[in-house]
């Protein structure tokens, strides 16, 4: 008995694993489609067709049957399963279509999953929301299953899940229904599964809203959240729901926490965001323990559910991309969350518990040390790690780069590929511009943050939009304070960041910008940085300027010291920077004051949809 509910479990966090991650890719993959159609155009009915077609695959569950027998169940966890593999694969259509699956065959599973046995539904879904953190961890917060290399190890993983799945159906009796759910618990469910996977479970989202190092938000939140997969904790958490007190006490923790997180810093946000962490994971426990609904619409209240998410992720993004979409989103990110965490404290206050579900079924001492253990390995995963040295040759290089969220013009995720484009520069610092940290449209990775672990290099990241997207600077040496503004903005929120190098006991300084769209008020936007800048020398100033040579903007640069080193350096014409694909035209610079240019090129990787420019330039 006690090895069947252990395969049992495997098999469930193996699916809601695999449905989380099918999220994370539509959503990514999606951005792409919406992006290419939007701005670059033109528009075609492909833009409608695969946004209908993601409704149909969340909607998939509402055509389960009222009885799903154990064959059924096994057969979506196969098909689930198979379907995933094709996430691992980094091209947009293969992703597209592989998570379409994976989404409408693991929901019809969790339907029936809820049906049969809320108890390892529950447990199952936070053991997968705990699995995909030590995965994103392991893989400085990219997913380490999602990347090509790993696709061995799915296939090994599908069939792993498909024998067992198997293996249980011929042994394993059909349980009498464990009842339905209410058209609130479905869109509870959906407001949980996006406050996870756009906040609450991502460590690196949750750091780059508080400022507090993901080294120790890590370690803490997985903690936390495997907390609530020890038996003896559920079966608390769901005795103390029978409180009228306390289940209000939840639902004011959740809304009234996120809220004062948005808006407040440092470790007062950080210890109030893992706070509503485990308050969320206590309200799922409770809502699920309650009383249950008699019936087979399950599938149909999933799937509302499900659509309810769609729709809070679609105006999540617009609060990042509010300036070309909806400009009444700007600054309102925060709303969306709350809409989410007042539907869950909603349900929570009015919940019933059922004196069926209490008794929570598990090997506390195996699940315990199993915790510790991996608790143990994510600290050993984030321990912070000292930067690569300056260069000592005589010499240094400054770069910028449009990264552009991670992938390139294809929308392939090519963070790695970029990661060995910096490398192969030997760059000493480099202005990132167009970097999210956690963001849902690009696999919930941060961009700064990756790139800094894997090229052992500081990072001064300026957070612009919504706490999730920004530019960043990486830098060699020893980590110092960064100085950071943000900018006038008319439409995206933009800024400037900049920090203090030593080199050889003397001062060198280097700023990273991105300038907004020619219908913005660029020239203000190009004072205030240059008053920031100031007289400080010798200096660097690198970014994406969104702008030609020879135009108010470069103008203002020259005249407030700085020079462009292809020009001394008689490089005519110099090579274009956008797109990276047969590039037209020159908007990407490194400007430099009172420093000599040795060397300035453009690099000829195509792994983002900009060029990298590098400079070498002399100590003074």
């Amino acid at each position: 008995m006690f090895r069947t509910r252990i395969l049992r479990t495997f098999v469930a966090v193996s699916v809601l694993l695999f449905f989380i991650q099918g999220l994370r890719v539509i959503f990514s993959v999606m951005f792409g489609i919406i992006y290419d159609q939007v701005f670059e155009g033109p528009m075609n009915s492909w833009l409608i067709v695969s946004n209908l077609l993601v409704i149909v695959a969340l909607m998939a569950p509402s055509l389960t049957p009222k009885r799903l027998t154990k064959k059924w169940l096994t057969a979506f966890a196969l098909l689930t399963a198979i379907a995933r593999v094709a996430l691992s694969v980094n091209d947009a259509s293969v992703r597209y279509w592989g998570a379409l699956l994976t989404l409408a065959f693991g929901g019809i599973y969790q339907v029936g999953l809820l049906k049969e046995d809320r108890s390892l539904f529950t447990s199952g879904l936070v053991s997968a929301l705990a699995l995909d953190q030590i995965l994103r961890v392991a893989g400085y917060t990219y997913d380490l299953s999602l990347r090509p290399e790993w696709l061995p190890v799915l296939l090994v993983w599908a069939v792993l899940v498909s024998i067992i799945a198997l293996w249980i159906s011929r042994i394993h009796v059909d349980n009498e229904s464990a009842g339905g759910m209410s058209w609130v618990d479905g869109l509870v469910l959906g407001g949980f599964y996006f406050l996870e996977t756009s906040l609450l479970a991502l460590p690196n989202g949750i750091a780059r809203w508080t400022d507090i190092p993901y080294s120790v938000v890590a370690p803490l939140l997985l903690t936390v959240t495997l907390l609530a997969v020890l038996p003896e904790i559920q079966t608390r958490i769901v005795e103390i729901c029978e409180r009228g007190i306390v289940r209000i006490g939840l639902a004011l923790v959740l809304v009234l926490g996120l809220i004062i997180a948005y808006f407040a810093e440092g470790i007062l946000s950080g210890l109030l965001l893992i706070v509503v962490q485990a308050t969320a994971l206590a309200s799922l426990l409770c809502v699920l323990n309650s009383d249950t609904t008699k019936g087979h619409l399950t599938g149909l209240q999933f799937s509302l559910g499900m659509f309810f998410l769609l729709l809070l992720n679609f105006f999540n993004a617009f609060a990042f991309t509010y300036p070309y979409v909806l400009p009444v989103m700007r600054g309102l990110g925060w709303v969306v969350y709350v809409i989410a965490a007042f539907i869950l404290g909603f349900r929570v206050v009015r919940v019933v518990i059922s004196d069926e579900t209490k008794a929570m079924v598990g090997d506390s001492a195996t699940i315990g040390l199993a915790s510790l253990g991996a608790i143990a390995l994510s600290i050993l995963m984030v321990w912070p790690q000292s930067a690569a040295p300056l260069s000592q040759s005589g010499s240094l290089r400054a770069a910028t780069y449009n990264i552009h969220y991670g992938f390139d013009d294809d929308w392939h995720f090519m963070l790695e590929e970029m990661a060995q484009a910096i490398e192969t520069a030997d760059v000493d610092v480099v202005a990132l511009q167009e970097v999210d940290a956690g963001r849902m449209t690009s696999y919930s990775v941060d961009d700064a943050l990756y790139l800094a672990r894997r090229l052992r290099m500081n990072v001064a990241y300026l957070p612009a939009v919504e706490h999730l997207t920004g530019i960043a600077l990486l830098y060699r040496g020893p980590e110092v304070p960064m100085d950071q503004r943000l900018l006038t903005s008319l439409q995206e929120q933009t800024g400037i960041v900049g920090v203090r190098l030593e080199v050889q006991e003397k001062p060198i300084y280097a700023y990273g910008i991105w300038m907004g769209l020619s219908d913005e008020d660029t020239q203000r936007q190009i004072t205030e940085a240059l008053q920031f800048i100031g007289e400080k020398s010798p200096a660097t100033f690198g970014g994406d300027f969104n702008t030609i040579p020879d135009t108010p903007v470069t103008i203002a640069i020259e005249e407030a010291g700085f020079v462009d080193p292809f020009v001394v350096l008689d490089i005519t014409p110099a090579p274009p920077t956008f797109p990276a694909i047969d590039p037209k035209i020159r908007i990407d610079f490194v400007w430099l004051r009172d420093l000599t240019p040795l060397r300035a090129w453009v690099s000829d990787s195509l792994a983002s949809d900009h060029r990298m420019v590098v400079v070498e330039v002399a100590f003074p």
